[in-house]
């Protein structure tokens, strides 16, 4: 349900000030606070930055997390200016070789390396700066029986992907680092592992297990007294279909309690994004004109999936609220207001795309031109992943309540 906070601010804007994105801060502050407390102290929580990378956003986890996930050098250069002094960890694949030079001049704190040329690179643009020590773990795809998976939205790893390493190409990488017998700048100090978004507390602990398991074998075959880290990676599952059905972080708290005690001597990591902010959220605008095609309803609506490309990408209905607005003093047109009443209707926006649906044939008491429609779960991959500028409608505002 809308906040009351959310719910103040949208009746007072105006028609012309929708869009808009708003975001309930304290919200994001007390469900970080509570996941932060579910989870066992020992453990590390990275906030993934591409989830949502909103100064505000990124300033309000600050307290709660123990640094912050980035993937890109514009990400190592935002997120160093929003949060001056946080540890970053450097992943994603096809670094350059500028953003890497840059992101140790940043003083980037751990790199997730994807292949064995990265390694390669990295090591040579930290012996060009006179780095002598460069932090790393490597990303490795490491392999899973088919129903480890199962239940996964989207799955990165435990299969042919381009994503990290395969466990052969580790095997050629381990000379290249210190924690292995070279003498190079790069130390190695753990294995991350990204293996799937979507999983449920259940499924996240039995891959996490996984990969802590598979680490400590490789460390043991080859006397890696110094990897000593292993990030097991995010994608704790978000429901869109039901939004009170939330991840179960004091069940999988206590998985990661017993993990780290089969694990003695190693740090575990977590790096979740899409599940920490995607609740603060909302996406707001207004019913532009109601009308009937075929025998079915569709609300035409201000924006659309070029601010808000979730439900596009996700191929969901993105949850909503209608907020009904008295618009009778201000309708002054010589026609009814048009309006649907107890029936399913399809949310479009102003793209000229079939493909611009937020939500499809969904049962509404009633909908009426003028009102104001709040878009749920709207805190993560929506306006930083959209296509803001096809049709050159205006860009929505961005209300951040903080009180």
């Amino acid at each position: 349900m809308i906040t009351s906070a959310v719910r103040t601010l949208v009746t007072e804007l105006t028609g012309d000030d929708l869009p808009a994105y708003v975001y309930d801060l304290p919200a994001l502050r007390a469900h970080a606070r509570a996941v932060r407390d579910a989870l066992p102290p020992g453990l590390e929580l990275y906030y993934a930055a591409k989830a949502n990378p909103a100064p505000p956003v990124l300033r309000t986890l600050a307290p709660h997390v123990t640094g912050y996930e980035v993937a890109s050098g514009g990400e190592v250069e935002h997120v160093r200016a929003a949060v001056p002094g946080a540890p970053l960890a450097f992943g994603g694949p096809g670094k350059t070789e500028g953003e890497l030079r840059r992101a140790l001049t940043l003083g980037v704190e751990r790199f997730h390396v994807e292949s064995e040329q990265e390694l390669r690179l990295l090591a040579g643009v930290a012996e060009d700066a006179g780095i002598d020590a460069v932090d790393v773990l490597l990303r490795v795809n490491v392999p899973l029986a088919s129903d480890e998976l199962g239940g996964a939205a989207l799955a990165m790893g435990g299969r042919p992907s381009p994503f990290g390493l395969d466990p052969e190409a580790v095997q050629r990488c381990l000379p290249l680092l210190s924690g292995a017998g070279s003498r190079g700048p790069l130390r190695l100090r753990g294995i991350h592992a990204h293996l799937a978004s979507g999983l449920d507390a259940p499924a996240q602990l039995t891959v996490a297990a996984a990969i802590a398991d598979w680490a400590r074998k490789l460390s043991e075959r080859h006397g890696l007294d110094d990897l000593t880290e292993v990030n097991v990676g995010g994608g704790m599952g978000v429901d869109y279909a039901h939004p009170d059905r939330r991840f179960d972080w004091a069940a999988y708290g206590k998985g990661m309690a017993d993990l780290a005690l089969r694990h003695p001597g190693r740090t575990l990591r977590i790096e979740p994004g899409r599940a920490l902010t995607v609740y603060c959220g909302w996406y707001v605008t207004e019913v532009l004109d109601i009308k009937h095609s075929g025998g079915e309803a569709f609300a035409v609506l201000r924006g659309g999936t070029h601010h808000i490309r979730t439900p596009a990408t996700k191929q969901h209905d993105q949850p909503f609220q209608v907020l009904p607005m008295d618009t009778t003093a201000t309708w002054t047109r010589p026609w009814a207001r048009p309006a649907v009443r107890e029936e399913p209707v399809t949310l479009v926006g102003q793209l000229c795309t079939p493909k611009d649906v937020l939500a499809r044939r969904v049962q509404v008491p009633e909908l009426r031109a003028g009102d104001r429609v709040a878009f749920a779960m709207a805190g993560a991959y929506a306006w930083n992943i959209s296509h803001h500028d096809f049709l050159m409608h205006p860009r929505p505002g961005f209300h951040y309540l903080d009180t």
